[in-house]
């Protein structure tokens, strides 16, 4: 039975979360929607998330670009335009307590990497620098040609699709679109990551998109130590060596007031 496996705060599951991270060498996190979901950005699965109720979006996104990127910014625009629970919710996010904490996480050298599945920019907002984005970030464009990326808001959008101002190749939004591969550099530092990895944290994600699920898993079969944090069963839960059952937030500053404390004894 993991450490931790209740529905409250479990003071224990906190100091042998904090315990493990702060002997372990090199720490790497998974994160998901449910960290963000405490700063008000809609999740898409599960009860009350998007997709559930207005139902998944188009799954040729990446197709319908390739064969007329213009056109896909054309219609991109125009969306912006109208109303957008999701887009709302983003612009007006701000990162929350579990942001901060893994941020400060960081800056105490106890966490090496964070691989997020969010495209909301709040971890990099809240302070985290060492961060794979593996599904993209909402306020970036990618270049498809050399790979170079830049803030959106920095890029002119008066020809459409515009063009990379190092290169000339063509900018699509550096969010994954479905069907469209992880960009390379990306993955590659994922895999990197799992494989250095002693330690894993896993923080609020179901655990079933891949290939962000498998990194945990890959490095569990190497011999590394899992920890989970969610209010939620998933997958990975059998897997885990400590579960802390509680929302990431309260979880998260509460394992770092441990390691504050634990660095000071």
């Amino acid at each position: 039975m993991p450490v931790g496996a209740t529905t409250d705060l479990d003071d224990a599951a906190i100091r042998a979360a904090a315990t493990l991270i702060q002997r372990s060498r090199h720490v790497a996190a998974l994160v998901g929607a449910g960290l963000s979901a405490e700063s008000g950005v809609p999740t898409f699965r599960g009860d009350g998330g998007l997709w559930t109720r207005f139902g998944e979006p188009t799954f040729d996104g990446w197709e319908l670009f390739n064969s007329d990127p213009g056109a896909w910014w054309d219609d991109a625009l125009a969306a912006q335009h109208r109303d957008s629970e999701f887009a709302r919710a983003l612009d007006s996010a701000r990162p929350n307590a579990g942001h901060v904490a893994m941020a400060e996480m960081e800056q105490m050298g106890r966490l090496a990497h964070t691989i997020t599945q969010n495209i909301d920019d709040l971890q990099h907002r809240a302070g985290c620098r060492k961060l794979t984005e593996i599904h993209g970030n909402r306020y970036l464009v990618r270049c498809m040609n050399c790979g170079g990326r830049d803030r959106l808001s920095t890029i002119s959008l008066d020809r459409l699709p515009p063009l990379c101002p190092e290169c000339g190749g063509t900018l699509k939004t550096d969010t994954v679109m479905f069907g469209e591969p992880i960009p390379e550099d990306a993955l590659r530092e994922c895999y990197r990551q799992a494989a250095l990895a002693d330690l894993f944290l896993v923080v609020g994600t179901s655990a079933v998109v891949y290939p962000a699920a498998e990194f945990p898993v890959m490095a569990k079969r190497r011999g590394a130590a899992l920890i989970e944090i969610n209010p939620e069963e998933t997958d990975l839960t059998p897997l885990a060596d400590i579960v802390v059952r509680a929302a990431a937030g309260a979880a998260l500053a509460a394992i770092v007031d441990e390691l504050r404390a634990e660095t000071m004894a």
